[in-house]
């Protein structure tokens, strides 16, 4: 059930309807405005209707559907989501599973198998070259990522619980479903299961990839000193570039063209267009990603861009660059010896940017959830770019 509890000043008592305001407090959550009130009975106001519809329980709380379809019982009195009780409705796995995959935050988790896979196929030299020890070789760095993504996303949630409460309230650790306790164990679980299996499978290049991705993961996110880099916007944005642009670009094709295929190191140019390409495209990523979360980052006092330099400038340096970056693969795949290849890179840019400039000109830059949204648009260029990027040749 996706509803708007409304603040109205209505309220049921003995015979008619009237609220004093003064007992309302209306908190956020997820997609979700919660109405507290000292009272049992609440009024609920569904999203896109106008009708009111008053739900009556025995206790102060009333059972509500996020987005992610994740169940919280919000407390009308403290004002604060506490867990759901899973398994009173028989749900506990299916919910498991849910907090889970917003745990692992998918946005990511989708960009880097699409960049794993796109990157491999970039060593690919001849047809005789897809077998199955491709195959078996992108298997390994995938699953080594994925686990190692879920390592620093899933660190980052750790320490940004109180941040979170206010910028993702939707995320396990903020909501209440996972305690501090089952989030490190996840991370710290999943970290050491990346670091043996890139040790097993004895590639130097994955195993690096994996070990530089944790330490500036680490650096990123936790809270020591002379650490917790995301509170400084330029270093943020470098860590995001390092990982997203060079390791996973350089680092996983040598994995391929070096232990899989026992091929020397060689610097391809579309190797090198994609490493340019997506340094651009991190750095986009790096900004664009504060943008939505600027309420909860002022609070606690991380100066991203977007704090410094306000939404509307940022939002449109990120615009600009990608359609720079557009610009530039166009000429590039204009510019290849193969037909096949001129036509599939500059028709496939051409759509993206003007989609891009589209999209970014109907954007209400005072609307979260539309800013929100554009973010998670610029990750579907993201994969898209993956797509084109061995068409490069």
């Amino acid at each position: 059930m996706e509803s708007l509890l409304s603040s109205t000043s209505l309220l049921s008592a003995a015979g008619g309807l009237c609220w004093r305001k003064q007992n309302l407090k209306l908190q956020s959550l997820s997609e979700i405005r919660v109405l507290h009130c000292n009272s049992s009975k609440v009024l609920a106001k569904p999203k896109l209707r106008n009708n009111l519809v008053r739900l009556d329980g025995q206790e102060p709380s009333l059972l509500l559907y996020s987005r992610h379809k994740s169940r919280f019982r919000v407390n009308a009195t403290a004002g604060q989501p506490e867990a759901f009780d899973s398994k009173s409705k028989g749900n506990s796995f299916r919910d498991s599973l849910d907090a889970f995959y917003r745990f692992s935050r998918p946005h990511t988790v989708i960009g880097t198998v699409l960049s794993i896979l796109s990157v491999s196929f970039l060593a690919v030299e001849k047809s005789s070259d897809i077998s199955p020890l491709l195959f078996t070789g992108i298997l390994e760095a995938v699953v080594a990522a994925l686990m190692m993504n879920i390592y620093i996303v899933g660190l980052n949630q750790l320490s940004d619980v109180e941040i979170d409460k206010v910028n993702k309230p939707y995320l396990p650790l903020a909501s209440g479903e996972y305690t501090v306790k089952t989030g490190i164990a996840i991370v710290a679980s999943f970290s050491i299961m990346s670091f043996w299996l890139g040790w097993i499978v004895g590639s130097w290049p994955l195993f690096w990839a994996l070990f530089v991705s944790f330490m500036l993961g680490t650096a990123y996110s936790i809270n020591l000193p002379l650490l917790r880099w995301k509170r400084f916007a330029l270093v943020a944005a470098m860590c995001i570039l390092a990982v997203r642009a060079v390791i996973v670009q350089i680092a996983f094709y040598l994995h391929i063209q070096t232990h899989v295929f026992g091929r020397p190191v060689m610097f391809t140019r579309p190797l090198i267009f994609a490493t340019a390409f997506m340094s651009f495209f991190s750095v986009v990523i790096a900004l664009f990603k504060d943008i939505p979360d600027i309420e909860g980052d002022k609070i606690f006092g991380i100066r991203s861009f977007s704090v410094t330099l306000g939404q509307k400038r940022v939002f449109w340096t990120c615009i600009s660059l990608l359609q720079m970056a557009y610009a530039v693969a166009i000429v590039v795949g204009a510019t290849s010896p193969f037909i096949w290849s001129k036509v599939i890179s500059v028709v496939g840019h051409v759509i993206l940017a003007t989609t891009l400039w589209t999209r970014a000109k109907s954007i209400d830059l005072s609307s979260k959830t539309e800013i929100t949204s554009c973010y998670m648009f610029i990750w579907k260029l993201f994969y898209a770019e993956y797509l084109l990027l061995p068409f490069l040749k």
